[in-house]
């Protein structure tokens, strides 16, 4: 709790530098993406959650995509550890940006989607495939984008979002906004607590140690000297606290509190055909592990990364775009497992887009990393995408992407091993579009090649330790469907994806663990004048938890099923509820890690 009371005093003092204004504007939801993300995405998948859809689900980011994308999640019991398995790759191999800046554990190389709450975003962007060339490590199945947008139109007005739920479970989130011509603020707070004390399904006994709770802090600052010259300044302080739900009640009962601050201040200064955009972000991770909550005795880690990147682009004229980027990255970690260590990495990059006419664009990107850590190969993709009609377009990708070896994999104190290479995958992928007025699908087919992969053997000293020895092979495909139309008083909106995904160890010839192979989502929303409906439906496929594929171990397949309902009272007042696990689905993600069956939640929302 200190470092949100230091936090918000620092706020404080930035945001007296601001003043309010009496005028209230109710402005309509725009389409948030990245500029960078949106123009060099050509030949892939692009999905954008807004942060209406976002309000729809719990705070967490598993469950904004759970519903919505064909990602897989691990998830170790409700509000436990979460990881993804995007296109068949695994946790470390997706990559999560904070405003375009890769936020990943320094490490472990993931991120934990339970520690990502969703209230703090204007937009959650998905892409899928590799990005590595723009994005960095760890982007080879997908990258998740969380976005914050700064508007300069005048206005001030405040989102209040209450919610109450089975297992004493509360949701709070408020979002002020402020803005005159020349100046945007947004301040964002979120808090999520639950005793989580379900009762298992079809057994006498409750999920034991289980309560956690979350804040979020998020502040947003612009300045505009004039058009085409803007300081913004984002930041952000996630902390938490989780007691890891037991498997059996003789077990110890355990917690886990983390901290992870962000901040970035970003000068953008553009001109008739240059843009030129300086970033500085600061990020820090600290973790404490208690395997004895009776106890005072705790395991830690800390690291604290410093990034500065500069981004310059040219226009040779409106069909051609030329784009530069250099980074540098220093990184000071350490931890009870890990001696103090310092990493840096440097690393440059070039993009070329270029619209041939009105049907056919194309784009290619090369980057190359520089670093005494370890080897880092040369990144290259190349997208395009061709309308052969109005309505329909074929795209096509191919990349290089890799995931750089992680603190825990350089520097474990019994084990790691310095000389390990870079994780490399190709990537190739054709998509195809279709799209109406009030309607689109896409279907795409991929196959990864993944070479080097960092897998933890026994070593010679009895040790574990890691090595690049495996080679894996995930293909498959990717359905999406989006259909919206408003008639009259009405309006429905109908959302639904399915993933078929192969990962399989080539040397084994095994599926990997905890990859489906069929995964289906699929959501219906109605409203008619002021009163709405809402429901969300999930199948995941039977996943092994055995390198051997041994089907005793298999988890089960199963469905869930979301239902809520809502009524606008006013123009700025909304209540509603929801039932979730509607079926009372006795599942579980995770091996030993059961999942609560139906519950309840009612909420309301005020915007003044």
């Amino acid at each position: 709790m200190k470092h949100f009371i230091r936090y918000i005093l620092f706020l404080g003092v930035l945001n007296s530098a601001f003043s309010q204004t009496d005028s209230i504007t109710v402005l309509e939801e725009v389409l948030v993406i990245p500029t960078k993300l949106k123009e060099f995405s050509t030949g892939q998948t692009l999905t954008s959650l807004q942060d209406s859809l976002l309000l729809q689900n719990k705070p967490s980011l598993i469950s904004a995509l759970n519903f919505n994308m064909p990602i897989y999640f691990k998830e170790n019991g409700l509000g436990m550890v979460a990881s993804p398995s995007f296109r068949g790759t695994n946790a470390s191999q997706t990559a999560v940006l904070w405003n375009g800046i890769n936020i990943n554990s320094r490490f472990n190389g993931q991120t934990d989607f339970n520690t990502i709450n969703t209230g703090s975003y204007d937009a959650i962007n998905i892409r899928g495939g590799g990005g590595s060339v723009i994005y960095g490590t760890g982007a080879i199945g997908g990258t998740v984008h969380l976005s914050n947008n700064i508007e300069f139109e005048k206005q001030f007005k405040n989102r209040i979002y209450l919610s109450y739920g089975s297992f004493n479970t509360y949701d709070a989130r408020y979002q002020l906004t402020a803005a005159e011509k020349n100046w945007s603020t947004k301040i964002s707070f979120s808090r999520n607590q639950s005793d989580n004390d379900f009762e298992y399904i079809d057994a006498d006994r409750k999920n034991l140690n289980g309560d956690f709770y979350n804040n979020s802090l998020n502040a947003v600052f612009g300045y505009q000297f004039h058009k085409n010259n803007t300081l913004k300044f984002y930041s952000e302080v996630f902390e938490s606290e989780r007691h890891f739900s037991l498997i059996r009640p003789s077990e110890n009962r355990t917690k886990y509190e983390d901290v992870s601050l962000k901040n970035l201040l970003e000068w953008e200064v553009s001109g008739k055909k240059i843009t030129s955009i300086a970033r500085v972000a600061y990020l820090k991770e600290e973790y404490k592990y208690f395997p004895n909550i009776e106890t005072e005795s705790f395991t830690f880690g800390e690291a604290n990364t410093v990034i500065g990147k500069y981004d310059f682009s040219y226009q040779f004229s409106k069909k051609i775009k030329l784009n530069a980027i250099l980074s540098h990255e220093y990184t000071d970690g350490e931890g009870s497992s890990i001696p103090q260590n310092e990493r840096n990495i440097s690393s440059g990059a070039l993009l070329l887009k270029h619209l041939v006419n009105e049907k056919w664009a194309y784009e290619i990107a090369a980057r190359k990393e520089l670093t005494n850590d370890y080897e880092s190969p040369l990144l290259f993709s190349f997208g395009t995408g061709y309308s052969f009609t109005d309505f329909y377009k074929l795209k096509l990708n191919v990349s290089k992407n890799f995931r750089i070896p992680t603190y825990n994999d350089l520097y474990w104190a019994t084990g790691g091993n310095p000389d390990l290479a870079a994780e490399e995958a190709m990537q190739y992928e054709l998509g195809n579009e279709i799209q109406f007025s009030n309607f689109k699908m896409t279907l795409t087919g991929y196959y990864n090649d993944i070479q080097q992969m960092i897998n933890w053997v026994p070593g010679n000293n009895g040790y574990w330790t890691p090595r690049n020895i495996d080679e894996v092979a995930t293909y498959g495909a990717e359905f999406l469907l989006n259909y919206k139309k408003q008639f009259d008083r009405h309006l429905l909106a109908v959302n639904g994806t399915y993933s078929y995904t192969v990962s399989e160890n080539k040397i084994t010839e095994k599926q990997l663990i905890y990859v489906p192979y069929h995964k289906v989502t699929g959501s219906v929303y109605y409203a008619f004048q002021d009163l709405f409906i809402e429901t969300q439906a999930l199948y995941n496929g039977e996943v092994f938890t055995r390198s051997d594929n041994n089907p005793r171990y298999n988890l089960d397949a199963y469905w869930l099923w979301n239902a809520g309902l809502g009524y606008h009272i006013s123009k700025n007042f909304t209540l509603g509820g929801k039932v979730r696990n509607l079926l009372n689905s006795d599942y579980q993600n995770v091996e030993d890690r059961r999942m609560p069956g139906t519950n309840y939640t009612i909420y309301l929302t005020l915007n003044f």
